[in-house]
C-alpha cells in the first residue's frame, strides 16, 4: 500500500502539499523560517507525528539547494557554537516524540507554532528599533553571547525535531547576533542543512520515515526547486514587511487550526 492511499491523500490535499513543498524551496532562499506555514499544511494534511517524517526530506531538498546558493557567506564560528546545544535539543525531542502520542505531538505543534509567531512579532519590533547591528556577528564570543547560543540551541534542536520548527527561532537568534541578509542566508542553509541530516537516524528509529513516506516526498521533492529558484530571484525584490505579516498571520491560524483540531 502506498503511502497516498494509506492516508486518503485527496487531490485537494497533495495540491496543498505541493504548495508547501513549493514554500519550503522559497522560504529556504528567500524567507527563512516561512516555513513553518508549510509545516501546518503537512500537519493539517498528514497524521501530526508522520508529517514529521514526510516533511524532513523535503527540508533537506531546500537545504541543499540553499547550501549551493549561499555556501560562500556562512559564518562557520556561530555554527560550531550551536551545534552541541542543537544535539541536546534534539536528543530531548527525540524523547519526547517516543513518549507522546499523535494528538500530543498534533497540540504541541500548534502550541509552537503560536510560540514561532510571538516570537517572530518581539523579532519585528526589536528590527523596528534599530536592534539589527553590523555586518559581522561580534556577540557570538562574549560569554552572554555563548549563553544565548547554548539556549537558542537547546530551543531549535527540541523544536526542528518535535515539529520541524526550528527555522523561527535561529532566526530570531541569528539576527539579534547581527547577521546582515547574505550571512543570515548563509549561515542557515549550512545549519538547517547539517541538523536536518543528522535527524533522519532518530525519525527512521522512531518509524517517522520509511518507504511510503519516502514515495510521497519523490512526489513532492520537484515543487521545492521552483520555490527555491523563485526566492532567490526575489530576496533581493521582495517586500520583506508584508510577507512577514502574511507568514505571521498564516502561522497563527496554522496553529489555532491544531489546537483546535
Amino acid at each position: 500500500m502506498n503511502t497516498m492511499t494509506l492516508w486518503h491523500i485527496s487531490g485537494w490535499e497533495f495540491a496543498a502539499l505541493a504548495a508547501a513543498a513549493l514554500l519550503v524551496g522559497f522560504s529556504k532562499t528567500a524567507v527563512s523560517g516561512a516555513n513553518t506555514v508549510s509545516l501546518a499544511i503537512f500537519a493539517a494534511v498528514l497524521p501530526a507525528r508522520a508529517s514529521t517524517g514526510v516533511l524532513l526530506p523535503i527540508l533537506i531538498v531546500g537545504d541543499v539547494l540553499a547550501v549551493l546558493t549561499y555556501r560562500r557567506h556562512a559564518h562557520w564560528p556561530t555554527l560550531w557554537r550551536l551545534f552541541p546545544a542543537v544535539a541536546a535539543g534534539v536528543v530531548i525531542g527525540t524523547l519526547f516524540l517516543v513518549w507522546a502520542d499523535d494528538a500530543v505531538v498534533r497540540t504541541s505543534i500548534g502550541a509552537i507554532l503560536l510560540f514561532m509567531a510571538g516570537v517572530t512579532l518581539w523579532r519585528r519590533r526589536r528590527a523596528d528599533a534599530g536592534a539589527e547591528a553590523g555586518d559581522e556577528p561580534d556577540s557570538v564570543t562574549s560569554r552572554a553571547g555563548r549563553a544565548k547560543a547554548r539556549s537558542y540551541g537547546v530551543l531549535g534542536g527540541f523544536t526542528t525535531m518535535v515539529a520541524n520548527a526550528g527555522g523561527p527561532v535561529m532566526s530570531m537568534y541569528l539576527l539579534s547576533a547581527g547577521f546582515r541578509k547574505l550571512g543570515f542566508l548563509g549561515t542557515s542553509a549550512f545549519f538547517f542543512l547539517i541538523v536536518n541530516v543528522t535527524k533522519v537516524p532518530f525519525s527512521v528509529g522512531l518509524g517517522l520515515i520509511d518507504g511510503h513516506s519516502l514515495l510521497l516526498d519523490a512526489s513532492l521533492a520537484a515543487f521545492v526547486v521552483p520555490g527555491a529558484l523563485i526566492g532567490k530571484w526575489a530576496v533581493n525584490r521582495i517586500n520583506q514587511r508584508l510577507f512577514e505579516q502574511l507568514v505571521i498571520a498564516a502561522t497563527i491560524i496554522g496553529g489555532l487550526q491544531l489546537l483546535l483540531r
